[in-house]
């Protein structure tokens, strides 16, 4: 999953990307089979597609986010959109080589509603939505915040602070090699009370942890 920071012509309280650096970006090396959720903006809706096709994937679907109030009623006000108020926002959805049965299609309906909280923090029910879509597969979140830090996700982002490894046996593999100290990381996230998909993402160890990879 990917939350770019667009350019979309208007002041935000974090940088942002060019259309061409979104453009460069390698992120074809990433995965060679499986999907990525690319949250777009309206200005971005096209170029979104076009990286997907630059970056190896196919557009399959859109997923909508419905922004709700406290009372669960649609957001109707805020400073969004150039000639009316955006109540939604737009996450495309691209799939790249052989899916095969890992990945469990038609679970979920195209539309999440859920409450909008601090500046584009995207909707935790993504993640439960997409644990079940892919149960037990490797996970990556590009652009992400503290708050986006989950068990068996690798997130990546220029806002994390500390390194972040929620996986606990890689944890202690980096430490015990002496690539981070225990100060170097920040703390493991709380698990939720009741995960809908146990255990709760996470993976076993490899086999044999390659040497090389570890310089």
């Amino acid at each position: 999953m990917a939350d770019p920071p667009w350019d979309i012509h208007m002041e935000l309280p974090y940088g942002t990307m060019s259309d061409d650096e979104m453009r460069r970006m390698n992120v074809q090396v990433l995965q060679d089979d499986g999907v990525l959720f690319l949250w777009v903006t309206g200005r971005a809706m096209e170029l979104g597609r076009e990286c997907l096709e630059i970056w190896g994937y196919r557009f399959v679907q859109e997923l909508l986010w419905v922004k709700t109030n406290q009372l669960q009623r649609i957001i109707r006000t805020g400073r969004t959109g150039h000639w009316i108020n955006h109540s939604k926002e737009h996450c495309l959805i691209g799939v790249k080589g052989d899916l095969d049965d890992r990945f469990n299609q038609n679970l979920d309906c195209d539309v999440i509603c859920a409450e909008v909280r601090e500046t584009s923090r995207k909707p935790d029910e993504m993640y439960d939505l997409l644990e079940r879509l892919a149960p037990g597969q490797r996970k990556l979140e590009l652009f992400g915040r503290p708050h986006n830090v989950h068990k068996g996700w690798t997130t990546l982002g220029n806002q994390l602070g500390k390194t972040q490894i929620a996986e606990p046996w890689l944890r202690q593999h980096l430490l015990d090699e002496g690539v981070f100290e225990p100060q170097d990381l920040a703390p493991m996230p709380t698990p939720p009370r009741d995960p809908l998909v146990p255990p709760w993402g996470g993976h076993d160890p490899p086999e044999r942890l390659p040497r090389e990879g570890m310089q």
